[in-house]
């Protein structure tokens, strides 16, 4: 019985460390896309794009962190005692930018990149308002970042 509340602690304490791990990854390339990539497109045709999306971001947040998402929220879940109100909060924050995520900002993104009817107006507009709601998005990541952070605290 002892043995079997070690490792599962062991197991939680691993997850949190790992969201923690690639929340920062993403946070930080979320920021760097944002910033250096993507406001270099504007006013260029999607055919000319790099097209590292699929390369770099299904296996590093993509993926990485939808999953780790989901074993943390059983793991915040199940944790007991003053920690599982921060770690709610972190997982919850992080299933609004994932479901964010996978509603707009992936669809959109691989709509432009496949836009071949679109004018280079209509893309401007477009990508232009992907880059005022990825803010948002950084603003869920960060504070859901904080708050995993802060279950290292408790």
């Amino acid at each position: 019985m002892e043995q079997t509340s070690r490792t599962r602690r062991v197991l939680k304490e691993t997850l949190l460390w790992l969201f923690i791990i690639n929340l920062g990854i993403a946070f930080g390339a979320g920021l760097y896309e944002g910033r250096v990539v993507v406001p270099g497109w504007s006013g260029t045709s999607p055919s000319l794009w790099p097209n590292t999306g699929i390369l770099f971001w299904a296996y590093v947040t993509t993926v990485p962190l939808t999953l780790l998402t989901i074993a943390n929220a059983v793991a915040a879940w199940t944790t007991k005692g003053p920690r599982r109100r921060w770690y709610i909060v972190a997982v919850t924050l992080i299933i609004i930018e994932r479901a964010v995520t996978f509603s707009y900002f992936i669809p959109t993104m691989i709509g432009l990149m496949d836009s071949n009817s679109l004018s280079q107006g209509e893309i401007d507009r477009v990508l232009s308002q992907w880059e005022a709601l990825n803010y948002g998005r950084h603003l869920l990541n960060l504070a859901g970042w904080l708050a995993a952070l802060k279950v290292l605290t408790r």
